[in-house]
């Protein structure tokens, strides 16, 4: 018994059409390929892109890196040139030091000439005739032993020779007694008790003194004696460190 069709129904007639989807499968296959394909294509070629940049920017890179070590030996070269400048300048500023030091110790060495000789030629009233100027003593290299100098001078009337004997002695202690030795004692250089002096102006006695072992001097005591027409006595004694102190 047939059915009956209902008034509202419809029916909708499909075409069979054998393959279609196995072709369409295909389509889908090769658009993906192809768009696969595209875009490694495109990759490489972003890809050779970023490559030249990088290389660019290396090359940008070297260039800014060789210009800082130019300026890094650069700087250097002009440390050393300071450098050696400030040497040369320390140099220069120590002979210059130097050479100061020498002129002032000149200065002074002609100073104390000029006063030397004005003492002499102009004295005042109080300081004429033969006079004990000064005993300069340096000590030498071997201990215990001084180069001397005495200066003995004749301040005002000099048109005429002074002559006389000077006599050095050397006040000390030793062993805790005060002891008294004579210069000649003391220098080969000197082999009277009074050494003699002749002079119009000034007259200098030099050697070199050894002192004994155990002594330990105080004093210079200098006495010199002048004869004749012109018949003095001059006495000066000196304190033994104010003259080694230098």
């Amino acid at each position: 018994m047939s059915e009956r069709r209902k008034p509202n129904e419809e029916y909708v007639v499909i075409r069979h059409r054998p393959g279609y989807r196995l072709r369409r499968l295909l389509i889908l296959i090769v658009f993906t390929v192809g768009a696969a394909v595209a875009g490694y294509t495109a990759g490489l070629a972003q890809g050779g892109f970023r490559s030249t940049s990088v290389a660019a920017s290396n090359e940008q890179l070297e260039s800014k890196i060789a210009a800082l070590e130019a300026s890094y030996r650069e700087a250097q070269q002009r440390l050393v040139n300071l450098e050696r400048g400030k040497l040369i300048d320390e140099q220069a500023l120590n002979q210059a030091r130097n050479i100061i030091v020498e002129l002032e110790t000149r200065a002074a060495s002609l100073q104390s000439d000029l006063t030397f000789y004005k003492n002499i030629m102009a004295p005042s009233e109080t300081s004429k005739g033969l006079q004990v100027d000064r005993l300069a003593l340096a000590n030498d290299r071997e201990a215990g032993v001084y180069n001397f100098k005495l200066v003995l001078t004749q301040v005002g009337n000099n048109k005429s020779y002074i002559g006389g004997v000077v006599a050095v002695n050397v006040i000390g202690m030793r062993d805790e007694e005060k002891e008294v030795i004579a210069l000649r004692d003391l220098s080969e250089e000197i082999d009277d008790l009074g050494v003699k002096f002749r002079f119009r102006y000034f007259q200098d006695v030099e050697g070199r003194l050894t002192l004994p072992d155990g002594f330990e001097p105080l004093e210079v005591q200098v006495v010199a004696q002048a004869q004749g027409r012109k018949s003095s006595q001059a006495e000066r004694t000196f304190d033994w460190n104010e003259l080694t102190e230098n």
